[in-house]
């Protein structure tokens, strides 16, 4: 039977929380692992259901590896590669692995990965990835679900991308690595996990300059110059984010630790705007509270280092109950309002026009049953449930596993009433005494 939560609403969130490692860097860092022989270890790593299936991924392709969850850290030797192959049961489950492509060509000189396939929250092409691959001097086809590529040799060349696309950066850095001459990504995206990327292989030896901006120049290196390293992971700006909207949500007060804040100066601007009240106390601490009802504005998701598009949800959640009307414009993915239906389950007044979603603020959300249709929605109808008036449960855990390392237990330490089971009855005890240490 599978697991939902099953949470009392109305506790405004209280205490401290601390950050984990980010799901979207240590995913492509482990990918990065594969460019060097020796053994190299990562820190700062989540445990996380999408952790797990790129191990799976790495280790398919003849790396060893070793997870310590105590330790947080990841232990991969790439010295022997014995495969060229990311199979298609491991890459369709999570898209983020398509990015062993780069490492593959980089180092062995072909690559034979699984096309990724569609999302739930809308189409996310990889065009863009083998249009620049091509560029470097790769050739490339695609059969029975798979890209092949091959190249006797990659050569350094300028490429624009059309858009600022996260994952062809990536792609392309890796493969940049190794090529012959200089690679000019031009339009490059411009996310923290992006720099961290480029920390990370300019520690292992590559020579990368400008990630962050929206030109990355990878100056090619030989081979025997990359060598295994020990590194650590940023902070997960997307948890830190989802923390501080919960805190707010509910009219709580805490303080959020192992955070760069800067990576938040975007959905920090414009919750203050709301009248939310965030204070930097420490270089990597905030605190974050809201005594009053907020006041409704208009986000558009654009790419960093503009409004985050995986924050959409939350804001759409803090818009329910806010004074006024908010309009949403999601302008990267097509189908990420999957949350919308779920919040008008529990009374929230939305009206949506393609990618555009009019909220107008209701007075309470109530408990209801719930079904998270993926990652960020999942984590968005979290929230709604604690700020709702009764209980709520929340089906369709695995999405929230993919991105949230024991949520329930971080929302248990901020005074949230939430449970993990396995039955179909709510139970009784949702009271004071799920503080209990037993549940921790």
């Amino acid at each position: 039977m599978a697991e939902k939560y099953y949470i009392k609403g109305g506790t405004p969130l209280k205490g401290e929380v601390r950050i984990g490692g980010a799901k979207n860097s240590v995913l492509k860092l482990m990918a990065a692992a594969l460019l060097a022989k020796g053994e190299t270890k990562i820190y700062n790593v989540p445990d996380l259901t999408d952790v797990e299936i790129m191990l799976n991924v790495i280790a398919q392709l003849g790396a060893k590896t070793h997870y310590d969850k105590q330790e947080k850290s990841i232990t991969i030797d790439a010295t022997d590669l014995t495969s060229v192959t990311a199979k298609y049961e491991l890459v369709s489950k999570m898209r983020a692995s398509f990015i062993v492509l780069g490492a593959l060509i980089s180092r062995c000189k072909e690559a034979i990965v699984a096309l990724p396939g569609g999302c739930a929250i809308g189409e996310r092409r990889v065009d863009f990835h083998i249009r620049g691959l091509e560029a470097l001097g790769a050739k490339i086809k695609i059969e029975n679900g798979y890209v092949h590529a091959k190249a006797a040799r990659l050569s350094g060349t300028d490429i624009y991308l059309d858009i600022p696309s996260v994952g062809a950066t990536e792609n392309l850095m890796l493969a940049g690595v190794l090529a012959e001459g200089a690679t000019r990504i031009q339009n490059a995206a411009q996310e923290p996990e992006i720099v961290d990327l480029a920390n990370f292989l300019n520690a292992m030896g590559a020579d990368i300059n400008g990630a962050g901006t929206s030109e990355i120049v990878i100056n090619g290196v030989k081979q025997e110059q990359l060598h295994a390293i020990e590194y650590t992971t940023i902070p997960d700006r997307i948890e830190a984010g989802t923390f501080m909207t919960a805190i707010i949500a509910t009219r709580g007060k805490a303080i959020i630790r192992d955070v760069f804040p800067a990576h938040l100066t975007f959905y920090t601007d414009k919750l203050l705007k709301m009248g939310a009240n965030i204070k930097l106390i420490e270089p990597n601490s905030l605190e974050v509270s809201c005594k009053n009802r907020l006041n409704s504005i208009n986000f558009i998701t654009q790419p960093y280092p503009g409004f985050p598009t995986d924050l959409q949800s939350m804001a759409m959640t803090l818009l329910t109950t806010a004074n006024g009307v908010g309009i949403i414009t999601e302008s990267l993915y097509e189908n990420r309002f999957m949350q919308v239906p779920e919040l008008r389950r529990m009374g929230a007044d939305i009206h949506q026009d393609r990618n555009h979603a009019i909220i107008k603020g209701v007075k309470k959300l109530t408990g209801a049953t719930l079904a998270a249709s993926d990652l960020r929605a999942g984590a968005s109808l979290v929230v709604a449930a604690l700020m709702a008036e009764g209980n709520s449960v929340i089906e369709n855990l695995h999405h929230i596993d993919r991105g949230y390392e024991k949520f329930e237990n971080k929302i248990r330490l901020l005074g949230g009433k939430i449970e993990r089971k396995n039955e179909d009855i709510l139970p009784a005890n949702l009271t004071e005494d799920i503080h209990n240490e037993s549940y921790l």
